[in-house]
């Protein structure tokens, strides 16, 4: 297989994607940090309290396992969730990609009631922050997963000065989109990268690093620019005229491995290509596989994943993707943000993102904040979305009219007392608000 063989291969698994409009939907994947209600610290995989054995007990009330090894428990799944662990045991939850966003909200209120009992018992809470509270990095087992003990190799080689922090130490919300085609594909793509940091500074939600207040802003959006330059951040061609599928296949081509699943093992490469890779295996799943271990804020794979905010709290959570669907499914809206960005360049975006993490809501792009253009964002996803769905918006059109982030609220809350702080940042605290309501 050649070189442009290659490329085809990747080209037409993007490609795959394509869906009819009227069959768009939306994902929604949100991360935690299990931590302990009276000393804050995070629990990792093991021991007696440790994430592994909340694993158990979801498969004891009938989760379904999906990925095991020695033994040892690391996926499940019961009906449209899927539970899966991040390197350091953050907890993970996936809904399945709904049409409508009260229908994630269905589905994160029914399972949040059924696990959030086995943290209550354990005397945790299931914490939504952008860092661990309390814990440092190195204070926690990665997961027994072969890859992410390769990842970690590789990043200790290869990477930049936060490549273990992004693996060990963040949790985020994350919610993926359809395509139609590849003109809608790159008028996303490119709409996508043109927020990115507007959605890092809007959806800050980390005050601590390493055990102490970060002083500045967007965390993650530091941790994850010096990553890995190949691999993390924001792509050096997001903004080309000339971007495509093959673009995009291109550089999944290029970059570094790390390792593969052979012969029913993962095996470390470290960093070889995947161009090298494809001369043996060019199956869809050594494809998925390379389309996966790259992690730019807008990653693509059958559809497109937006990927900058930090973890935040019901019913934050949700409003991140009643934004995005609001903005990206209405095709005026699409339009008009294309037309907004038309100067938007890979210099200027990276001049934005330095500015907002000194001054965060603040920094200015085209003479406006960050906080003037968010209320520009909600007010044109309010016009995109259908009248129930509007409401997602209601908590985050507040925080903007309060000129805040959930950030600022937790620093507030923190400094009179850590420990109330974590509780009202905690799903068992929104769990309690929601019951409360109902």
């Amino acid at each position: 297989m050649n070189y442009q063989e290659k490329i085809d291969k990747i080209v037409d698994y993007i490609k795959s994607g394509e869906s009819q409009k009227e069959n768009f939907k939306i994902g929604l994947e949100m991360e935690h940090f299990v931590i302990d209600k009276d000393e804050l610290f995070s629990y990792d995989y093991f021991g007696e309290k440790g994430v592994g054995s909340s694993l158990k007990d979801l498969k004891d009330m009938g989760f379904s396992v999906t990925n095991e090894h020695d033994g040892y428990i690391l996926g499940l799944r019961e009906n449209d969730i899927a539970v899966n662990l991040e390197p350091a045991g953050q907890f993970e939850l996936a809904i399945d990609a709904k049409k409508n966003i009260k229908d994630l909200d269905e589905s994160f209120k029914k399972i949040m009631g059924e696990i959030i009992p086995i943290f209550e018992e354990k005397n945790q809470y299931l914490e939504t922050l952008g860092y661990h509270p309390k814990s440092k990095i190195m204070d926690l087992k990665i997961i027994p997963k072969d890859r992410y003990k390769y990842m970690q190799k590789y990043f200790t080689d290869f990477g930049g000065k936060y490549a273990l922090n992004m693996m060990r130490g963040t949790a985020s919300v994350q919610s993926a989109i359809d395509f139609s085609d590849e003109e809608d594909f790159k008028m996303k793509f490119f709409v996508a990268n043109a927020l990115a940091p507007f959605m890092y500074t809007f959806y800050d939600n980390a005050y601590i690093f390493q055990g102490k207040p970060y002083e500045k802003k967007n965390l993650r959006q530091e941790i994850w620019e010096y990553c890995d330059k190949n691999r993390t951040g924001l792509y050096d061609f997001a903004f080309d005229e000339d971007m495509s599928y093959e673009k995009y296949a291109e550089k999944i081509l290029n970059t570094d491995i790390i390792f593969i699943h052979e012969d029913g093992k993962d095996v470390y490469k470290g960093d070889t290509k995947f161009e090298k890779i494809m001369d043996k295996d060019f199956s869809d799943e050594m494809i998925f596989h390379a389309l996966s271990i790259v992690f730019p804020d807008v990653r693509v794979k059958k559809y497109i994943e937006i990927r900058m905010p930090d973890a935040v709290p019901y019913p934050y959570n949700l409003s991140f993707p009643a934004l995005i669907k609001g903005l990206f499914y209405n095709e005026e809206n699409l339009n008009k943000l294309r037309e907004d960005f038309k100067n938007m360049t890979y210099e200027n975006c990276q001049n934005l993102k330095s500015q907002a993490k000194e001054l965060g809501l603040y920094a200015k792009y085209e003479g406006k904040t960050i906080c003037e253009w968010i209320k520009y964002f909600i007010s044109l996803a309010k016009d995109g979305l259908d009248e129930d769905e509007k409401t997602y918006l209601f908590p985050i059109e507040k925080l903007m009219d309060e000129k805040e982030t959930l950030r600022d609220k937790f620093e507030k809350i923190y400094k009179e007392d850590p420990k109330k702080a974590c509780e009202k940042f905690s799903v068992n605290h929104a769990l309690g608000e929601i019951n409360g309501k109902a």
